[in-house]
C-alpha cells in the first residue's frame, strides 16, 4: 500500500501540484493499493473510493490561504492530523512538501512505523519569501522549512533548479530524483481552440505571488498606446476579488475575462489555444506546469526573469518564447513584442516530448517504488 499524503486535491483545488497528483494516479494504481489522505474536501463519508483510489479525510475542511498568504493555523492542524496515519498500515508514505509541518509529524509516523518517507518538493521557499509572508517571526518559519527539507528519506524534485536548491542546504548526497510534471500531450493534440478568441490569456491560481496585477497594469498601458488587447485569466484563489477591482480601477474590465469555473483539462487546452500569446508574470514558481501546458499548444509564452520564477528555465528553451525583466515597462513591451511576432499555432516544439505525461509518470513510480 502506497500513502499519499497531500491537503489539496483535484477537482476541489486547482494548481500544479493537484493537477500532478491527479494525473499520476492512474500511472501508480496498477502497481500499489493508493490512500490518498487529505483534508475533507467532500461531502459524505470520511472514506470514499474513485477511480481505484482510496481517499481518507484526516482533517476539516479549513482555508488554506489568510489574507492571500499560506495559513499556519491550516498547516498545523493538518500536520497534527497526519497522527492519524500511525494507525494505518503502508509500505511507502509519500508526502506534498507544501505545508511543510505535516513533514515532521510524518517523520515521527515513518520512524514508528519503520517506513520510508518520501517527499515530493516543488519549490524551495526560502528567507526571502518568509520575509514578505510572515510579518513577525520568518527567522523560525525559514528554520522549519529547512527542518522539513531533512525530515524524508529520499525527495522527488519537480524540477532540476528546485533539486540545485535544495542540495544547496542538504549537500551534493543528498537522495534527491528529479521528475518534473508531464503533459498529457495526446489530450492536447485532441483539444479544438475555444470558439472565443484573446490576445493574451494566463492560467494560474490567484494569489500575490503570481504577478497578475503586473499583467493588468501592462493591460492598461498598452491601451492607453492605442492597443486594443484583450485578456481571459484561467485560475482561482484568495486574490480573485482584489483582482476584479484591480481591473476596474484600471478601466480594463471590460477587455479582461476572468474564468473561475474551468475545472477540466481538455477545455484548459481549448481555452490556452484560444490566446496569442500565453502571459505568465509569476515571481515564484518551483516549475511551471502551466507554462510547459501553452508551450504545447504551440501558443508562444512570456514570462520574466525574477530570481524565484523558475518557469523562466522552460521559456528560455522555447523558440517563440520572452524573458523579459520583471518591471511594468518591460512586461509590456515583452507582451506587444510577442502580439506582433508571426502567428504560427501548429508549432510544438520537438523538446516539450521529454515531457510526455507516460514517460515522466514511469519515472515517478520508479522513484516511489523502488
Amino acid at each position: 500500500m502506497v500513502a499519499l499524503v497531500t491537503d489539496a486535491i483535484h477537482p476541489y483545488s486547482f494548481g500544479g501540484r493537484e493537477i500532478r497528483y491527479h494525473e499520476l494516479y492512474a500511472h501508480l494504481t496498477p502497481h500499489a493499493d493508493l490512500h490518498v489522505f487529505t483534508m475533507r474536501w467532500w461531502h459524505g463519508p470520511r472514506v470514499r473510493t474513485e477511480g481505484g483510489v482510496t481517499f481518507h479525510a484526516i482533517s476539516p475542511l479549513l482555508p488554506m490561504y489568510r489574507h492571500g498568504v499560506r495559513s499556519i493555523w491550516q498547516a498545523l492542524i493538518f500536520a497534527l492530523a497526519c497522527l492519524r496515519l500511525l494507525r494505518q498500515r503502508f509500505d511507502v508514505l509519500n508526502v506534498d512538501q507544501i505545508p511543510f509541518l505535516h513533514l515532521l509529524t510524518l517523520r515521527v509516523v515513518a520512524t514508528l512505523r519503520r517506513k520510508p518517507l518520501i517527499a515530493t518538493w516543488h519549490e524551495v521557499w526560502g528567507p526571502e519569501y518568509w520575509r514578505y509572508s510572515t510579518r513577525v517571526g520568518w527567522r523560525p518559519a525559514w528554520w522549519i522549512e529547512r527542518l522539513a527539507m531533512r525530515a524524508p528519506d529520499r525527495i522527488i524534485a519537480v524540477s532540476p533548479e528546485t533539486a540545485r536548491r535544495l542540495r544547496a542546504e542538504l549537500g551534493e548526497r543528498a537522495a534527491i530524483t528529479i521528475a518534473p510534471n508531464g503533459v498529457d500531450l495526446d489530450e492536447v493534440s485532441r483539444a479544438a481552440p475555444h470558439e472565443q478568441a484573446t490576445d493574451l490569456v494566463v492560467v494560474s491560481r490567484l494569489m500575490r505571488h503570481k504577478g497578475l496585477d503586473l499583467l493588468l497594469a501592462a493591460i492598461a498601458e498598452l491601451r492607453e498606446r492605442g492597443r486594443a488587447i484583450t485578456c481571459r485569466i484561467i485560475g482561482d484563489g484568495p486574490e480573485r476579488d482584489a483582482l476584479r477591482e484591480e481591473a476596474e480601477r484600471l478601466g480594463i474590465a471590460e477587455v479582461v475575462e476572468f474564468r473561475h469555473d474551468v475545472s477540466e483539462q481538455k477545455d484548459v487546452y481549448a481555452l490556452v489555444k484560444a490566446g496569442r500569446v500565453f502571459a505568465f508574470p509569476s515571481t515564484r514558481e518551483g516549475f511551471g506546469i502551466a507554462v510547459l501546458e501553452a508551450i504545447a499548444c504551440g501558443v508562444p509564452v512570456v514570462t520574466t526573469s525574477a530570481r524565484d520564477n523558475l518557469a523562466q528555465h522552460l521559456v528560455r528553451r522555447s523558440r517563440r518564447g520572452i524573458v523579459c525583466e520583471h518591471t511594468l515597462d518591460a512586461f509590456a513591451a515583452a507582451l506587444a513584442d510577442a502580439l506582433d511576432g508571426p502567428a504560427d499555432p501548429a508549432a510544438v516544439e520537438p523538446w516539450v516530448g521529454e515531457y510526455a505525461l507516460d514517460s515522466i509518470a514511469a519515472h515517478v513510480v520508479k522513484a516511489m517504488l523502488p
